[in-house]
């Protein structure tokens, strides 16, 4: 939902997300070349390779460019199309790739986790959802970055940050729902021509059948959004993993009870949040005050 890219710092669904370590990064290229080569010796393009797995051709490209953290179905499906000794190659590989330690692993496995996803939901109470950032206000919240970031560098993440809002596309059947706080629309980060993108993006992506967006009003006394922002998904075996984020540091939390925590969190900030009839209209009403 929130972030980043191969992997860049903030260069997805939300700010503050870690680059990998040297480490993590030299094994994500290793991992994607071999897939690479394994592909070619098939000779299969990504477009072809892709629907004999069940990942995008895309989502093929970020793992062989050593920007996604392979998922752990892939060797089992490549080794129906590419032969047994290409899944035990990636079998192995995987292995001592996951053996390395360090934040950006976890952010890793989380990106991956977030682009197989059957649901996924988002609270935020910092910053708009990446998925859900407009390329205005993109540019908005990298220039207020500290250390800050050069033309380039601000170029390069607001690049990547729209690609991984492909998800919408790639993903039509998931069942995506974000709740973001009131006061990150009446915040005007950008000023009021970039708060007005933002919200008629909001508006526009929620006509889509599978987006629910909810706004949380200002004043709500029961409010269970207490400890902060927190993501979560569900994979296609019905399992659901959870996703919180602080200054520089990041936390993939997959033991079930600490999920359910944050199942129970999520859905009573689903009940306390405005419905999404309500959320269009308190939209356009602060679209038509600026």
């Amino acid at each position: 939902m929130t972030s980043p890219e191969g992997q860049e710092p903030n260069a997805g669904t939300a700010p503050g997300e870690p680059e990998p370590g040297p480490e993590i990064s030299e094994g994500l290229k290793i991992y994607g070349a071999v897939l690479k080569a394994l592909r070619l010796e098939a000779d299969l393009t990504q477009e072809e390779f892709g629907p004999h797995v069940r990942y995008s051709s895309h989502y093929i490209a970020k793992i062989e460019q050593g920007k996604r953290f392979p998922p752990e179905k892939l060797p089992q499906r490549a080794e129906v199309v590419l032969g047994p000794l290409a899944g035990k190659v990636l079998r192995a590989a995987a292995k001592s790739l996951r053996r390395k330690p360090g934040l950006a692993s976890w952010f890793q496995q989380w990106a991956g986790i977030e682009e197989e996803a059957i649901t996924l939901c988002a609270y935020e109470c910092r910053a708009i959802p990446g998925l859900l950032q407009p390329e205005p206000y993109i540019r908005a919240v990298l220039e207020r970055q500290l250390p800050p970031y050069t033309e380039e560098e601000i170029d390069r993440l607001v690049a990547a940050r729209l690609a991984r809002q492909q998800l919408f596309r790639d993903r039509p059947h998931t069942a995506f729902s974000f709740i973001v706080e009131q006061s990150l629309l009446e915040r005007g980060i950008g000023g009021d021509s970039v708060t007005k993108h933002l919200i008629d993006h909001l508006l526009e992506v929620g006509r889509l059948t599978n987006v629910e967006i909810q706004v949380m009003p200002l004043r709500q006394e029961d409010h269970a959004g207490s400890n902060g922002q927190l993501y979560l998904a569900e994979t296609e075996e019905h399992r659901w993993f959870g996703y919180t984020e602080g200054h520089q540091s990041s936390n993939l939390i997959a033991t079930a009870g600490d999920v359910s925590v944050l199942l129970q969190r999520y859905g009573k900030l689903r009940s306390q949040a405005l419905d999404c009839r309500a959320t269009v209209s308190l939209l356009e009403q602060l679209r038509g005050a600026l």
